[in-house]
């Protein structure tokens, strides 16, 4: 059995995004937040040599022994989520409405979490996926996700953007289904790891069997 991108953010309500300054740092910091209890990792093709870094650390669920799953995000265009894909990525993310990774990601079954601010923008994406991005997200706070998910209540909303970790609990309350952190996770192991095991909810597929 596998879990599906979704139920792994859900179950883990954090989702860190890496935006390092070269490749070698991106793998060093994803092997550490795996080894942390981190299940979901998103490296953004900001990073110099992103496709070779998700090449490096997709294979990792063998090393640690249960499921991981390395996304791609910053995702634009076609070309991109070619790239990402082909790389091993179990999912992709865009800031904004992506037309032609949207088509591409149809095209080849991959779960795409299109990016959107205005009620339309969300609304739409998460009418094609079931989910969407919120960025950025600390614009409007945790009152705006209040507010979509008045409308939108069976959409997983992904905020992003200009949230803290100890912000995070707030953002769930609202209605998150996971939390975009860019920044300000602790770099100490141990503490990192009582981030995840703070707020991960129980698994709902089984590790021993699943896989990315």
């Amino acid at each position: 059995m596998s879990c599906h991108p979704y139920e792994v953010l859900a179950a883990q309500r954090l989702l860190p995004v890496l935006r390092e300054a070269h490749a070698d740092e991106a793998v060093r910091r994803t092997t550490a937040l795996l080894a942390a209890g981190c299940r979901a990792v998103e490296l953004t093709t900001t990073v110099p040599g992103w496709a070779g870094a998700v090449a490096r650390t997709a294979p990792l669920s063998d090393a640690i022994g249960r499921p991981a799953l390395i996304g791609v995000g910053t995702v634009t265009t076609a070309a991109q989520a070619r790239t990402a894909l082909d790389a091993g990525a179990a999912f992709l993310i865009s800031p904004y409405p992506a037309p032609e990774v949207r088509a591409y990601a149809a095209e080849r079954g991959a779960v795409f979490v299109e990016g959107g601010f205005t009620p339309g923008e969300i609304a739409a994406a998460a009418r094609q996926s079931g989910a969407a991005k919120v960025f950025p997200a600390h614009v409007g706070g945790p009152a705006f996700i209040r507010s979509l998910k008045a409308v939108l209540p069976a959409a997983l909303l992904i905020p992003t953007g200009g949230i803290t970790p100890a912000e995070v609990p707030r953002w769930l309350a609202a209605g998150a289904t996971a939390v975009g952190i860019g920044a300000g996770l602790p770099a100490d192991p141990a503490e990192l790891a009582a981030v995840f095991a703070e707020l991960a909810l129980p698994r709902r597929c089984d590790p021993a069997t699943a896989g990315a």
